[in-house]
């Protein structure tokens, strides 16, 4: 069977140590879907994103990228973690080019800071490429790590949170960004994107997995139906998207019942 490049996981279970955070877990990510891992803290979001990319090991069940069993980290799949990590001591462009000499390790170092300079005009930071994280905005920062991630060429992008940290202004524009970038991409990267947010699920995404917390696992899982792309103005003035929006919640709330009234 051909899967292209999409994401499996199956009876995934995860702990640390007697602290089960995640059961049951059942995933499917088409090719060149959005999906949002939507959910509260604690319900192990982010640990399946880790586990997703390789960089935890599951307890129990299977995960594969591209029909391929994840068995650590790799380049096929880029992070954005909410927090950057960009080299303090490398300029923006340098860190960009180190993740191009992992897309292509023949390019010599002229090659690599040009393409490196490219993706960055992608995402609106071509004067800033000389400068240093230290100098950056946050919302720069983060524009440089998605800058980062897309020099990687992966089909996969797992986020983390990635505009968590950021004022309402600057999550509104990156949001824009993300989409109008994995829009463009042809073929369009496999996205798995992680956030506590409704409004940013239903405009991002393709599908919202909803995740219950104590132990983390999927509750439910929504379409989402609103054609792209998407003005958020006229989305967020829909009765269906305040109709789902609704459920969502619901859903959430019937969640953190039931666990209140198991302890």
């Amino acid at each position: 069977m051909t899967t292209g490049n999409s994401l499996r996981v199956e009876g995934l279970a995860f702990a640390y140590g007697d602290r089960e955070i995640l059961r049951g877990i059942e995933l499917n990510v088409a090719e060149g879907e959005f999906v949002a891992l939507l959910g509260p803290s604690g319900s192990g979001k982010s640990t399946l994103l880790r586990l997703l990319a390789g960089l935890e090991r599951p307890g129990r069940g299977r995960i594969t990228a591209a029909g391929k069993p994840v068995a650590g980290p790799g380049p096929d799949r880029a992070v954005v973690f909410q927090h950057y990590a960009l080299f303090p001591w490398m300029t923006v462009a340098d860190n960009v080019a180190e993740a191009v000499a992992k897309a292509h390790p023949g390019l010599g170092r002229a090659e690599r800071r040009q393409r490196a300079w490219e993706h960055l005009d992608r995402v609106g930071l071509g004067d800033a490429a000389p400068r240093h994280p230290f100098e950056l905005s946050g919302g720069m920062q983060q524009r440089a790590a998605i800058a980062r991630a897309l020099a990687l060429e992966s089909p996969f992008l797992l986020m983390d949170e990635p505009f968590g940290a950021l004022d309402p202004i600057n999550r509104a524009k990156l949001q824009d960004l993300l989409i109008e970038v994995w829009q463009r991409g042809r073929p369009r990267r496999t996205v798995v994107f992680v956030t506590h947010d409704v409004d940013e699920a239903l405009l991002l995404a393709d599908r919202v997995v909803v995740m219950g917390a104590s132990p983390g696992r999927i509750i439910a899982e929504h379409v989402v139906p609103f054609a792209r792309p998407r003005k958020r103005a006229a989305l967020f003035g829909e009765t269906a998207f305040h109709e789902l929006r609704e459920r969502i919640a619901e859903a959430l709330d019937a969640d953190t019942l039931a666990g209140l009234e198991v302890v």
